[in-house]
């Protein structure tokens, strides 16, 4: 669960003049138009949003002011003039920073190398390394980092991974800082050391681009807001003069009248889908007890790193050797416990999709069909042949609005939130009936969320169940039937997701209560 604080306004913000300034940008792909005439500025000493659905442009934008990509026309102006770049290396030095969403350091070299790659400080011909260990120290302090600076980076976690990109950015000392999603990869505390960051950053005179989807965010830390959609700029504003439903609707070009579908009463004979008895996710640690019962959708909420994520992979069947006892219940009553084996766990009919899902559920490579087609897979015998219904993955991809060319593109060229939807898609062709999920809209537009959150609700009323994490309390609030606030591995509260509020959860999720008796 990310909790945002408001980042307090600079005494210098929109009084240093334009910093950068885009005329008329145009950018073509082939025959895909990216970028139509876009115009606007930014200001020195604000903090300013580039938001908009997936595919809007917003990348594509600021990767030409970072010198990655040339306009086909127009030009971009860095202080009044026009900023000639060739490459990313040209922007940096012309005072141009990127916190890239996609990790960018080499593995193999450490932290403080990878702060100092091409601009090694340097004694009598060789490279200082004890300056370079000591000037890394310095950076990762002052944007209070603690990491050991000679730890190679890919020995570090995703989150420590992304602090080191940040720190990049912070010791080219530029003029112009992008952030490009900077909070999906951290945590609770991760956010609060980047808005800090961010904060100094702005007192200081400098421009810094936001890119993100999540509101919350560009409500509490940004003064400035631009709109762009399908390439084309819609607006530019003081982030104060809108309201959450009216940047949705500049976003996605409609009003979203209802982001949440509406909630069915759970009825009193309800029967249960799974049920999870004194369940330790790692032996000998913290236990579990509780049910999801069909129609419902539940999300385990809490603080970063409390236990949420263990339990649903532990569920999953990815845990090696979890204790106590879970059970998938099938709509005739029929009970099967849940083996730690995910071959186990999907064939009693539980589907499991991952935060990463570029990295542990699809199959980047391979087209729409063959991805959804791999759940048809689920109770074929081995030496059977594999049978894939084209024309249910036609039907399917219609009922999600899998916006593709057709079933056989590949997941690759898709948006995040289309990519999403060919996971959910693969569990339906499944006929699974219990669905695990780890943040169900990471990294996806406000659009893509309603239609996903549409998919899981659909899901529910038919007889399903849903077990979710999810790092936005917002989106436990709006989307579960009931919250299970997880605290150091234990659930310390339950509550009707209707009548809960933020405040209620993370009183529990800081100070806890004891659990007095099983969850139901």
């Amino acid at each position: 669960m990310q909790t945002h604080a408001h980042a307090p306004s600079s005494p210098v913000s929109g009084e240093l003049g334009i910093a950068v300034e885009f005329c008329g940008i145009t950018k073509q792909f082939a025959r895909i138009a990216a970028l139509t005439d876009v115009s606007f500025a930014g200001e020195a000493g604000t903090v300013h949003a580039i938001t908009g659905e997936n595919g809007a442009g917003k990348s594509t934008l600021m990767k030409m002011l970072a010198g990655a990509h040339a306009a086909d026309a127009g030009e971009i102006l860095l202080g009044g003039r026009p900023l000639l770049v060739a490459n990313p290396a040209e922007a940096r030095s012309a005072g141009v920073a990127t916190v890239f969403q996609e990790a960018t350091l080499l593995p193999n070299l450490t932290v403080a190398e990878n702060l100092f790659l091409g601009r090694e400080p340097r004694r009598n011909g060789l490279i200082d390394r004890g300056a370079m260990r000591r000037q890394a120290e310095d950076i990762l302090e002052k944007i209070g980092v603690d990491l050991n600076v000679n730890v190679a980076c890919g020995d570090l976690a995703v989150s420590e991974q992304y602090l080191v990109e940040i720190a990049k950015a912070t010791a080219q000392d530029a003029r112009v800082v992008i952030y490009d999603e900077p909070t999906a990869a951290l945590d609770a505390q991760g956010v609060e050391k980047l808005f800090r960051l961010i904060d100094e950053q702005k007192r200081s005179g400098k421009l810094i681009f936001y890119i993100s989807h999540r509101m919350g965010e560009i409500f509490d830390i940004c003064d400035t807001t631009t709109v762009l959609k399908d390439g084309r700029h819609v607006r530019t504003c003081r982030t104060a003069e809108l309201t959450r439903d009216g940047l949705v609707a500049l976003m996605v070009g409609r009003e979203i009248g209802h982001l949440y579908p509406p909630r069915k009463p759970r009825p009193a004979e309800a029967p249960v889908a799974l049920s999870v008895d004194d369940f330790a996710p790692i032996r000998g640690g913290p236990a579990v007890s509780f049910s999801v019962y069909r129609g419902e959708i539940v999300g385990l909420a809490g603080l970063e790193g409390q236990g949420q994520r263990d339990i649903v992979r532990a569920l999953a069947g990815i845990a090696a050797s979890p204790a106590g006892e879970a059970r998938k219940h099938d709509r005739q009553g029929r009970q099967t416990r849940l083996r730690p084996s995910v071959v186990a766990v999907v064939k009693a009919g539980v589907g499991f999709i991952p935060e990463d899902r570029k990295s542990e559920g699809l199959y980047l490579s391979l087209s729409i069909e063959r991805n959804i087609g791999l759940g048809m897979l689920r109770r074929a015998p081995l030496a059977s042949r594999a049978q894939i219904d084209k024309e249910r993955i036609r039907q399917l991809m219609r009922a999600m609005n899998v916006r593709a060319r057709d079933a056989r593109q590949v997941v690759s060229a898709l948006s995040g939130g289309n990519q999403q939807k060919v996971m959910i898609g693969r569990w339906l062709a499944a006929g699974i009936d219990v669905l695990l999920v780890e943040e169900p809209t990471r990294g996806v537009d406000v659009g893509a969320k309603a239609e996903i959150y549409r998919l899981l609700r659909e899901f529910a009323d038919q007889g399903g169940a849903v077990l979710l994490t999810s790092t936005e309390l917002t989106e436990h609030l709006g989307l579960c039937d009931r919250i299970l606030v997880v605290r150091g591995g234990e659930i310390v509260a339950q509550l009707p997701a209707a009548s809960a509020t933020e405040e209620m959860v993370m009183r529990y999720a800081l100070l806890g209560r004891p659990q007095e008796g099983p969850v139901q």
